[in-house]
């Protein structure tokens, strides 16, 4: 989908606006409302505060209409009476509309949970997660107090803000919301980077099954010509990645025993800052191999 400039956002008329950014805060236009009295904006940063500022001044009534405009998480009966095309979208891209029986279950019993203590849905940027991750910070949360939570919520629904911004809108300055995973191996045998080296990466689940990120090659640098993840947050969660280190050798004919004593390499690893670079990489022999945390 093309991103609109930030000039044509300061040209729009006012209702243009209000339509255009209605849903960067969930069913609350009355926040685009408020923004477009603040134009012209310079970028993306400008845009985005304009609007955070209208929530942080709001009343404590509207604050908690704001939150309960958002729906559920992994609610079937609210997916089927029809969430907004971006709810659906965030939701569908940690794999909320495809949970195992396990999982769903999991699901239910902490909304209705935090529901029945709350009073208003729990809220959190699932971009930035992981179905896991999220399962866990509902457990995290369930004991805050009321006050807690809707400064919480808050913030989430501010990041889940910045990053539809940073979908909609094209502007020299960029909001700081993705982040990097990456790797590269060195074949430590030969000493030169090892081009042809096959990569799975796989997001791992507890209750359901594990996904697959991506699969990939190395390259003449011993790198991927893309990240494994970029160009958005990096999930929060466990992963594995798994380097076919017997094939890159058979290959090449180096001297390895029959079968390879070092076939496929998996590394178990997680991610805890979805803004943040991770570099996983492989040192690698036939007979050994190493790996650290890089950046």
């Amino acid at each position: 989908m093309p991103r609109t400039t930030i000039s044509d956002f300061n040209a729009y008329s006012r209702e243009d606006f209000v339509a255009a950014l209605a849903n960067i805060f969930e069913y609350s236009p009355w926040i685009a409302e408020h923004a477009a009295s603040a134009r012209p904006f310079a970028g993306a940063h400008q845009l985005f505060n304009a609007m955070k500022a209208a929530v942080d001044r709001a009343p404590p009534e509207l604050r908690l209409a704001l939150i309960k405009a958002h729906p559920d998480l992994a609610n079937k009966t609210q997916r089927a009476a029809g969430l907004t095309a971006e709810s659906s979208a965030e939701q569908n891209s940690v794999g909320l509309g495809q949970l195992s029986d396990a999982e769903y279950v999991a699901f239910e019993r902490v909304n209705n949970a935090y529901r029945a203590k709350f009073g208003f849905p729990y809220i959190v940027c699932v971009r930035r997660h992981t179905r896991d991750s999220i399962l866990r910070d509902f457990e995290r949360r369930l004991p805050n107090d009321a006050k807690t939570e809707m400064q919480t919520s808050i913030g989430e629904i501010c990041r889940i803000a910045a990053l539809r911004i940073d979908q909609l809108v094209s502007s020299e300055d960029r909001l700081q919301v993705h982040g990097r995973l990456s790797t590269h191996v060195l074949d430590t045998h030969s000493g030169k980077p090892a081009a042809g080296v096959a990569v799975e990466l796989v997001e791992l689940s507890e209750l359901g099954a594990s996904r697959v990120v991506t699969r990939t090659v190395t390259n003449a640098d011993g790198r991927t010509d893309r990240p494994l993840i970029g160009g958005r947050p990096v999930p929060i969660g466990r992963y594995e990645l798994t380097f076919s280190v017997g094939d890159y050798f058979a290959a090449r004919q180096v001297a390895t025993s029959d079968p390879p004593f070092l076939d496929r390499i998996p590394l178990r690893f997680s991610v805890s800052e979805p803004e943040g670079h991770l570099h996983v990489p492989l040192l690698v022999t036939p007979w050994g191999y190493t790996t650290y945390r890089g950046s």
